[in-house]
């Protein structure tokens, strides 16, 4: 009979079992930010809007940080009295995502403004030779939005260890072999 099928039985678990997947947890820079935190901080309108246009990510080996954890970071306060080498640290980590943040709003306004000027420069030709124009030159707006935003924001003079600082994720999987 079909309704009468020998299923297997399932397999007990032992205690030595390994896992099927992996194990997300809050990376170093993570929990050095909650150890020198003491409060909330408000965003301000630019920092909204930058984390507003960016993109949301697929985290696949949690290697980038992505605008919610940019946005934790953000809303973070640290005791301004505080001159520890932890609480610099994180400080420069802050001010770095801010300037990131702030900055990638000049990547839609170049985007926007090259796209608006070569709309307005095709004025008088058809609507078909804009739409071919338009979305290369939008694109290339991107690229000269983003440096006119690094050099606005001071992103092209700052150091390399805090934009290092800024890319560290804030989630990692979990390594038993170097806990």
């Amino acid at each position: 009979d079909f309704w009468r099928i020998n299923w297997p039985s399932p397999k007990k678990r032992t205690a030595c079992s390994t896992m099927s997947a992996n194990v997300v947890v809050p990376s170093d820079i993570t929990l050095l930010e909650e150890k020198k935190c003491v409060g909330r901080r408000k965003l301000g309108l630019f920092e909204n809007l930058g984390l507003l246009g960016m993109a949301p990510m697929i985290h696949i080996h949690y290697s980038k940080i992505d605008k919610n954890d940019c946005r934790a970071v953000l809303s973070k306060k640290y005791d301004p009295d505080d001159n520890s080498e932890e609480a610099m640290i994180v400080k420069k980590r802050q001010e770095s995502i801010r300037k990131q943040v702030v900055a990638h709003n000049f990547m839609w306004a170049g985007a926007g403004s090259m796209a608006g000027l070569t709309w307005w420069s095709f004025r008088r030709y058809n609507y078909q030779s804009r739409l071919v124009a338009l979305p290369f030159i939008f694109y290339g707006g991107t690229f000269v939005g983003r440096a006119v935003g690094d050099i606005v924001m001071g992103r092209n003079s700052e150091f390399v260890r805090d934009q290092f600082l800024a890319s560290l994720p804030a989630k990692v999987y979990f390594n038993a072999a170097g806990a």
